[in-house]
């Protein structure tokens, strides 16, 4: 079969990656063409637009980029129509696949979509736009299910993907002594993000955190297509180090992590490291997020747990007096760390169902053999 596909994201071609490597184990001669990265390139699509050209992340990055935008959905379309899919398989990057989404039902053309938008958080009356214009949908987030039901639409929990990519995991036993890392320090792992207005706020928060703790040794899981001056106030500290690519090794080390809300906060949970929560975003950003966002949490471990497991230090509350304090429980209060750590096994049991790729290829395949 001929399957368009889109991804629009770093994380997406990741996980769409994965997906065409099992697809192709149910559909051996399957032709894929569309929007992703190295990644999808490597398990054999042919790529139409790389990802990178489409990094708009941020409501005011968003609204100054609109004629850009516009401009690849209407290629996207016609790229679609010239390749003649027999379906359409849409990886999370919410604003731009629900359009192609609407368009690709209103040709016939079944449209297939794993790991929907966030709908549940914020602008949830999107849901009806998915029930209407999606065949069917798989989700990676256990809650997720339950809240589509809401809607009488029936969609598909196949797992979640993160985990799958930490079970696969091979951990570089040369990675302490590559990077000089003292293993007579705690060692905290610092992940601020990838989005360059989250890191003007949140890195010198860091810094200030590690200035405060010169007995602890700090290390940056910097993002390599990032300007290197976003980490300048924590270079030069001789108990900080800086390593790229290898988050998964870091974090296999660290007795602690403080992490900016997303992925990265449920990857920390899966490699057991108890953490706190930080997250900073300038006025007018935060001002619209929160005017829209209908969830109690930001982190994925708290909302998956339905409860506060990690401590969230939110924009006025992210200051260096709260995440010391905070620091110095996950470092010093055993019975803390003990509690944390066990509701990190409850939220594994929970994702834990198998391949979240290799249930939805099976799913696809069956679902379009179907048809």
């Amino acid at each position: 079969m001929k399957y368009y596909i889109v991804a629009g994201e770093r994380s997406g071609d990741l996980h769409g990656g994965n997906l065409v490597r099992s697809l192709r184990k149910y559909d051996p001669h399957a032709e894929l063409r569309g929007f992703g990265g190295e990644e999808m390139q490597q398990a054999g699509v042919k790529l139409s637009v790389h990802y990178r050209e489409l990094a708009f992340m941020g409501f005011i990055s968003l609204a100054t980029s609109l004629f850009k935008i516009f401009k690849f959905i209407s290629f996207c379309k016609k790229d679609i129509l010239d390749f003649k899919p027999d379906a359409i398989i849409l990886i999370d990057y919410g604003g731009f696949n629900l359009k192609i989404a609407m368009f690709a039902k209103s040709r016939g053309i079944p449209v297939l979509y794993y790991i929907p938008p966030k709908v549940w958080a914020w602008y949830q009356s999107r849901a009806w736009k998915l029930k209407a214009n999606v065949d069917r949908m798989f989700v990676i987030l256990p809650f997720e299910k339950d809240f589509y039901k809401k809607y009488d639409f029936q969609v598909d929990y196949v797992g979640n993907p993160v985990l799958d990519a930490t079970k696969t995991f091979q951990l570089n036993t040369d990675f302490i002594s590559k990077h000089g890392i003292s293993l007579e320090k705690k060692l905290v792992a610092l992940l601020p993000g990838s989005r360059k207005i989250e890191l003007k706020l949140i890195v010198p928060l860091m810094a200030e955190i590690a200035d405060a703790n010169k007995d602890v040794q700090f290390v940056v899981a910097a993002v390599s297509n990032l300007p290197e001056d976003l980490y300048q106030d924590l270079k030069g500290k001789s108990n900080v180090k800086f390593v790229e690519g290898e988050t998964y090794d870091l974090l296999s080390h660290a007795h602690a992590a403080i992490v900016t809300s997303g992925t990265a906060t449920l990857e920390t949970a899966l490699f057991n490291v108890p953490q706190v929560v930080v997250y900073k975003t300038n006025a007018l950003e935060y001002l619209i997020a929160s005017s829209l966002v209908k969830v109690q949490f930001i982190s994925l471990v708290n909302l998956i747990a339905g409860k506060e497991v990690i401590r969230e230090l939110i924009q006025t509350n992210a200051t260096k007096e709260l995440l010391q304090a905070e620091l110095f429980k996950l470092l010093q209060d055993q019975a803390h760390v003990s509690t944390v750590k066990a509701e990190y096994k409850k939220l594994y049991e929970v994702l834990n169902t198998g391949s979240a790729s290799e249930n939805t290829a099976r799913l696809i395949t069956e679902h379009l053999t179907l048809k």
